[in-house]
């Protein structure tokens, strides 16, 4: 006889991996401090670092609608995760996360970009001499009525068309999130000029009076 009560169970092991990649980056803690959180200190149960982490860990886990943190809040994996035992306190739930993904303002964006650029320098173990970026855009697919959403007549779908820059190693280094047209040239140019700042910001922030040659393909 086949039953289907095994208990709290999870298919996700794999998430407690991405975790300790995580926690030895420190993303969720660098991006929770680039924002203001509103809510009333006495009054919170899910601190903006770990609803963060949950997001990020669904994401990589192949979840990328938030509405699956209708179950994976109970999932024991994702609680261990993040600390919590697996007869622990649920995690945070779709509509906390729905309101997490809508707080950030574009300063605070802007902040959580640099994070993003201060962790790509901090990749490496001493300046190089030389790094190449590599900017493209590259067609996100949605299939709701997220705002600004576009139809793209060469994917023949609604989405977005994000600007992803790598380096000439494989590293991420930043990304944009646009509506789904072919971005100009403006719109690279300026989105290029503040990446160069931030690196150089950080070069010049760790007592490095010039940085590396700095490239674009």
């Amino acid at each position: 006889m086949a039953r289907f009560d095994g208990g709290s169970l999870s298919s996700d092991s794999g998430v407690l991996v991405l975790r300790e990649v995580e926690k030895r980056l420190g993303v969720a803690d660098r991006l929770a401090g680039c924002l203001d959180d509103p809510r009333n200190p006495d009054l919170i149960v899910h601190g903006l670092a770990d609803m963060i982490r949950f997001r990020m860990l669904m994401i990589a886990a192949g979840y990328e609608d938030a509405n699956d943190a209708a179950a994976l809040r109970h999932d024991p994996v994702f609680k261990m995760a993040q600390g919590t035992l697996p007869s622990g306190r649920d995690l945070a739930s779709q509509p906390t996360l729905s309101r997490l993904e809508n707080l950030p303002d574009p300063r605070a964006l802007l902040r959580m970009g640099r994070a993003m650029v201060d962790l790509y320098c901090a990749s490496f173990a001493k300046v190089p001499k030389q790094i190449v970026l590599d900017i493209d855009d590259t067609f996100d697919a949605v299939h709701g009525g997220q705002q600004l959403r576009l139809f793209n007549g060469h994917h023949d779908n609604y989405g977005f068309q994000p600007i992803v820059v790598f380096d000439g190693d494989g590293r991420f280094v930043a990304a944009v999130l646009r509506p789904a047209k072919r971005p100009s040239g403006v719109k690279i140019r300026a989105h290029l000029r503040r990446l160069l700042r931030a690196i150089r910001a950080n070069w010049l922030s760790n007592g490095l009076e010039k940085g590396p040659q700095i490239g674009a393909e």
